[in-house]
């Protein structure tokens, strides 16, 4: 780990996991399951049998991927629509979001110790940036939060479309950047954008997923990034 940390010039985090724990003591079934039906209902009159193509899955961010893939619902919003409300979701979570241990006190080290940061995420933007303007660290990444647009294209992560726009605005170069995510996607996406990889695993089960996907520097807490950091930090 620690020759990763010590050779980057820009730090790009994952947001939900690293940063904060966005929907914490929520269980994300019921409003998987309300996109899930609002998107069939969207699609029966386009149609299409979503039931075709829509994942089995507890991840709302996955449904509205999988709406996003089907050109003939982007074209009448109903994919923009399921969009909208997750990220509606996202924002109201974001103003109780509970912050990951240590990851105040890494972003701060970071920028105090001249390094570029920025957040790459498949979450909404705009709830991102609230919960970072309620921690106070809004300043330090001000024009780097890249996660999901309210119009355009959808390219989530494993695209690696969020990481290079992190390059392009921290003016890194990949091999001077590294990610610290915790999902197999966040590899992947890293590993196409050319980009160094640190997997944070609060658990065993996060750790067993990232090393299956081929991860091989993980940690547990983001006390033992701060400390390569900064040594002399109070943490």
């Amino acid at each position: 780990m620690r020759h990763l940390i010590e050779s980057a010039k820009a730090v790009f985090f994952d947001f939900d996991g690293p940063v904060c724990h966005l929907f914490q003591g929520r269980s994300l079934a019921p409003l998987t399951e309300r996109l899930r039906r609002e998107v069939t209902a969207g699609a029966e009159e386009a149609g299409s049998d979503a039931e075709s193509w829509l994942p089995p899955t507890d991840d709302p961010v996955e449904i509205v991927r999988a709406v996003f893939q089907q050109p003939a619902l982007v074209e009448r919003g109903v994919a923009r629509e399921a969009e909208r409300a997750l990220a509606e979701e996202e924002y109201a979570a974001a103003r109780d979001a509970y912050p990951t241990a240590y990851a105040d006190a890494l972003v701060r080290t970071l920028a105090a110790t001249g390094r570029q940061i920025a957040i790459t995420t498949n979450n909404s933007q705009r709830a991102v940036e609230s919960y970072l303007a309620s921690r106070g660290t809004d300043g330090l990444f001000a024009g780097r939060v890249h996660g999901r647009s309210e119009t355009g294209e959808l390219r989530l992560k494993p695209d690696p479309d969020c990481l290079l726009r992190a390059l392009e605005s921290t003016g890194t170069s990949a091999r001077d950047a590294l990610m610290i995510g915790d999902a197999p996607r966040d590899l992947e996406a890293a590993q196409a954008a050319g980009v160094a990889f640190l997997g944070y695993a609060r658990n065993e089960r996060k750790a067993g997923r990232l090393r299956a996907a081929g991860a091989e520097e993980l940690v547990d807490s983001l006390r033992d990034v701060v400390l390569v950091v900064d040594p002399r930090a109070h943490v």
